[in-house]
């Protein structure tokens, strides 16, 4: 045999082995080839490491070896750079094309209804929870007003009570035990906002308490303390007890005592009754007649909006004064009604 002839297949074999093996040795090392460094043989540690690699394969072709790995066989990955969604041949490559103008506009306003429905709710919120919480605060603040002003000059004569007091000033505290039986009130002069945020108002040309006329309040329905939130369940013959520096005025619905029936009196004035805004006369001296008319007793009158979370109609709630005024030095806790809820 010729010895060139077994040291040329030699280094063939030898090639062949480092082509597949991608120029790495395998275990037991390979004669050194010329012009290439020796190959060491593979160490445990170095075995251990690529016991742990993914499996290969090796896939001879017509050009030589190609190297594969399986983590990269398989088709989801290949869906990752799949053009296929891409629907715009024009759009470069790798970049979504726009929505049509139409879409954006209606995603665009779907984002500012749930904003706008999200700022009423927080509106609501604030209007119904938050402001009676600020006005309970409000309301213990004026009632420690107005009780030390009665404490400090207190008034003996109910006829000194019957100067209306400056507007935004305290006139009175109403209680209705209907409403609870620590419903208390304390009535501002005037019907603007700025004193119906306090609390109940008096109509600024309305009778005074126990005045002949009609002493006609304002109030809010809900929201502001809400103090006539309830209003709607006040019945016939129900005390509406109104306090003053020297007195108790006791005032009673219209209708009939222990039944639904609000009726009329002989003047035509209902218990109760729903208007529209614009129906005013319910705060005249008689309620339901002309300005201008002469007195004809002496009545209360409570409006607030209807129904209720809405200002389209107004209810309205009159009463009448039952007997006189009750002096407080006689009764310094109140009259009986007030035990009546």
């Amino acid at each position: 045999m010729d010895p060139s002839r077994g040291r040329r297949d030699e280094q063939d074999r030898t090639q062949r082995m480092d082509l597949v093996s991608g120029g790495r040795s395998v275990r037991g090392g390979l004669p050194p080839v010329p012009g290439r460094p020796a190959v060491p043989p593979r160490t445990p540690h170095r075995e251990a490491e690529t016991d742990q690699q993914p499996d290969l394969r090796w896939d001879e072709t017509a050009t030589g070896v190609r190297y594969q790995d399986d983590r990269y066989d398989d088709d989801r990955y290949d869906d990752r750079y799949d053009d296929d969604w891409h629907e715009d041949d024009d759009a470069p490559a790798g970049r979504r094309p726009r929505d049509p103008l139409w879409q954006v506009a209606v995603r665009g306003f779907g984002q500012l209804l749930v904003t706008a429905g999200l700022v009423v709710m927080l509106f609501v919120f604030y209007e119904v929870y938050v402001t009676d919480f600020l006005n309970d605060r409000t309301q213990g603040q004026l009632s420690d007003q107005i009780h030390e002003q009665w404490d400090a000059a207190p008034a003996t004569d109910p006829a000194a009570e019957q100067v209306a007091p400056p507007v935004g000033a305290p006139v009175a505290v109403v209680h209705i035990p209907r409403l609870g039986e620590d419903y208390e009130k304390v009535v501002l002069e005037g019907t603007t906002e700025d004193e119906l945020s306090q609390g109940p108002g008096r109509y600024v040309d309305s009778a005074l308490p126990g005045q002949q006329g009609n002493f006609a309040l304002a109030g809010h329905r809900v929201g502001k303390g809400s103090p006539f939130l309830d209003a709607d369940k006040l019945l016939p013959g129900d005390p509406i007890v109104v306090e003053t520096a020297s007195s108790w005025y006791v005032y009673r619905v219209l209708g009939t005592p222990g039944t639904t029936d609000y009726g009329v009196d002989a003047n035509g004035v209902p218990g109760q009754q729903i208007v529209t805004p614009d129906q005013v006369a319910v705060i005249n001296p008689v309620p339901g007649g002309t300005a201008d008319a002469a007195p004809a007793g002496a009545y209360l009158t409570l409006t607030t909006c209807h129904p209720k979370y809405s200002a389209r109609q107004r209810l309205i709630v009159h009463a009448v004064l039952d007997g006189g005024p009750i002096s407080k030095t006689e009764a310094p806790d109140g009259p009986p009604a007030l035990q009546e809820g």
